[in-house]
């Protein structure tokens, strides 16, 4: 069952004049994006710096305004709340920021950082506000003689799992996590994935996870969608991607994964090679975004845009692989 699903969403950035009363240029960060997020399941949102992940995530929940589209949250469409009905809605999406450096107040002690959506929400006494900040801390793996201390006494991973106590406190359904480990070791990474995988699994939550990196969206999530110049080009459950991708987009993203099995050393050559840098989202071509890079561009990809189609596993190419 879906328990958010987006459609058609836009967000354009207006830009300075070039020059004095020359039109505005229109920066098309987001173009048309769909997808559902089901009850209990994880979505990444991968894609190179600069494909719209996070802009597409935070219109989504209104962190950003979009300029169109819809985004139907529990039957409530989020873009056309009341501000005191969005507050509401708050408490069951939240948000795990990529920084564990700047995401948390210096000035206020940790316990306070837990406790403070709980507060702004009105949620409970002051009792029992204390007693669900103790039970998330131990549940993230801190102890509760840490409440007391202040952000910098913390290391990064701990910090982290300090804004993943503080966006569960209010009971949320859906978490947002914006490249929730990309700033962290590799060591640490593997144990903040896998708290996010124990708790997915024993609270049933759903994630809308944004991400550069396959292997950590291969490790968390159930369903991938890959953007692209604002657009999402494929879409598909987790297996069928990395089993066989059909985007020759995807199939370049993950051909320059990293892997000891595949070595230049013994003679390996990148099946699926791109050179080139993304066409610019204020001009975006007619026809397929990738065209301009894509190795096995024809006629049509340059003219004809194509439709994100393919039942379960959706593919926007004119031939698909």
């Amino acid at each position: 069952m879906s328990l958010m699903e987006v459609r058609d969403l836009r967000v354009d950035f207006a830009l300075p004049r070039p020059r004095p009363f020359a039109p505005r240029p229109v920066l098309q960060a987001v173009r048309g994006v769909s997808f559902d997020v089901a009850e209990g399941r994880a979505l990444g949102l991968v894609g190179e710096s600069g494909s719209g992940k996070t802009t597409t995530a935070m219109a989504a929940i209104r962190l950003e305004e979009a300029t169109g589209g819809q985004v139907l949250f529990r039957g409530d469409d989020l873009l056309k709340l009341s501000p005191d009905r969005m507050r509401a809605r708050r408490g069951e999406i939240q948000l795990i920021f990529q920084d564990p450096y700047s995401s948390l107040n210096p000035r206020a002690r940790v316990g306070d950082i837990v406790r403070e959506p709980l507060d702004l929400l009105a949620m409970g006494t002051r009792k029992d506000r204390e007693s669900r900040v103790r039970e998330l801390f131990a549940r993230v793996g801190l102890r509760e003689d840490q409440l007391g201390l202040f952000p910098h006494q913390f290391s990064g991973g701990q910090r982290q799992r300090i804004s993943i106590a503080r966006a569960l406190a209010p009971g949320p359904k859906l978490l947002v996590c914006d490249e929730p480990v990309s700033a962290l070791d590799v060591a640490i990474q593997a144990q903040i994935l896998n708290l996010l995988a124990e708790l997915k699994a024993e609270m049933g939550l759903a994630y809308l996870f944004i991400s550069h990196d396959l292997g950590v969206v291969r490790h968390v999530c159930d369903d991938v969608a890959v953007m692209y110049l604002g657009q999402i080009v494929e879409i598909a459950p987790a297996e069928a991607v990395f089993a066989g991708a059909r985007h020759p987009y995807t199939q370049a993203l993950l051909s320059a994964a990293p892997s000891m099995t595949r070595r230049k050393s013994r003679g390996f050559q990148r099946p699926m090679a791109v050179k080139g840098d993304p066409p610019s989202p204020t001009a975006p071509p007619a026809g397929c975004a990738f065209s301009a890079r894509c190795p096995k561009v024809q006629a049509i990809c340059r003219d004809i845009p194509p439709v994100l189609e393919g039942g379960r596993h959706k593919a926007a190419c004119h031939f698909p692989g």
